[in-house]
């Protein structure tokens, strides 16, 4: 019979599981929310040459402190080729972006001068030598480090990269994930119910999760309840992903057949039942570098597990951070749990206190659609006053 270990065993299991993290080369504009599986460094000056910041007039501050007056006698827009030099002696217009020839040094904006017969007076005493020009390389020089691995590609860094002349970066790859559902009672969200089924909401919820993960290697297969199709999906899904979710059939009743078609396929169990409420039948197991995951069959039970156990362990293979972000506030009303198991109980937390919201039975998914949490009840407590400190775990928001 299965030893029923605590939450914090159960996860220490998975925590301490070894993962080959796959390394694989994307163009920049598709790494977002990917992590940086290397050291990335500038491959050349950024700006690259010395740059105007503005529309104005170039010219060489040394010269214009002398004679106050400057012929114009070239004209710089962004991207221009040329002129290389500009005589000391002369001004030229330059626009924002653009090189500054050899020749000039400083830039002043097009309202500080007055301009007649291509002569141009500056009217800004307060001008100093090298006002708006942007450096060459200083923004980054050649060779320095532009991100260290371990960097969690946003908007901005994506930019970033790809402002300094790279198009591609290598970064830790999302594992493959097959869900695989079982009971011979569930049926396709749209089509009529007969006496004793139910509608199948758990691929859809996982495949949301997963999705938003930024998961996009997912196959779903369907067991029915024997032993030789679950199997048979077991293999098949062995056979294309790196984590496996099973749903339903984890239990002892006479059609959970999850167990015994994992031993059948060379999964070794790790750990079967969790003192925890819901999700108490939770399976672990591996098979040399992949995951397997049976998940209690109830909506609200696969979706608690799944954010509490195969969220963490799916963010590990792609570098990031494991756990869901934790924290301790108060208790808006008192609560008492009827045993000595850890709850997770759907919440809502308002930044000030958190609401456990009724129906948490673990067939119930209305709730879930309200929570923006997880309240974590420890195992050995059974009565939390209000305004007593209680972790929640908060849920990943979308959009």
């Amino acid at each position: 019979m299965d030893r029923l270990i605590s939450v914090e065993e159960a996860k220490n299991i998975i925590n301490e599981q070894q993962i080959k993290k796959k390394i694989l080369r994307v163009p920049v504009q598709d790494a977002l929310g990917k992590v940086l599986a290397t050291d990335l460094y500038a491959p050349i000056d950024i700006p690259a040459f010395h740059q105007s910041s503005m529309d104005g007039y170039a010219f060489s501050f040394k010269y214009w402190k002398q004679e106050q007056s400057l012929s114009v006698t070239h004209e710089i827009p962004a991207g221009s080729k040329g002129p290389l030099r500009v005589p000391e002696t002369n001004a030229a217009r330059i626009f924002t972006g653009a090189a500054l020839p050899l020749g000039v040094d400083t830039v002043v904006k097009q309202e500080l001068i007055e301009l007649k017969d291509n002569q141009i007076v500056i009217k800004d005493p307060s001008i100093s030598l090298g006002d708006n020009v942007r450096l060459k390389g200083s923004e980054i020089k050649e060779g320095e480090q532009a991100l260290a691995a371990g960097t969690v590609l946003g908007p901005a860094t994506i930019g970033f990269l790809c402002g300094i002349g790279l198009s591609e970066v290598d970064i830790f790859a999302s594992p493959s994930v097959a869900v695989i559902v079982t009971g011979d009672e569930l049926k396709q969200p749209g089509t009529p119910l007969a006496h004793g089924e139910v509608y199948e909401a758990s691929s859809a919820m996982l495949s949301a999760a997963l999705l938003q993960m930024g998961i996009n290697r997912v196959k779903t297969y369907y067991a029915k309840d024997n032993l030789d199709d679950t199997i048979i999906q077991l293999q098949n899904a062995l056979a294309f992903a790196d984590v496996v979710i099973l749903t339903g059939g984890v239990s002892v009743g006479d059609y959970d057949f999850v167990v015994r078609a994992a031993e059948a396929c060379e999964v070794e169990k790790l750990f079967h039942k969790i003192k925890q409420r819901p999700g108490k039948p939770l399976f672990f197991g591996r098979k040399s570098e992949q995951m397997v995951f049976g998940l209690p069959g109830n909506p609200s039970s696969v979706l608690t597990c799944f954010y509490e156990y195969v969220w963490p362990a799916l963010r590990s293979f792609g570098g990031h951070e494991k756990q869901l972000k934790t924290l301790k506030v108060p208790l808006r009303i008192s609560y008492t749990k009827n045993n000595q198991l850890t709850h997770f109980l759907k919440g809502y937390y308002d930044n000030d206190k958190v609401t456990i919201l009724h129906a948490q039975e673990s067939y119930r998914l209305r709730s879930f659609a309200m929570a923006n949490c997880l309240v974590v009840l420890n195992e050995e407590m059974k009565t939390y006053l209000e305004d007593e400190l209680v972790e929640i775990h908060l849920i990943p928001t979308y959009g």
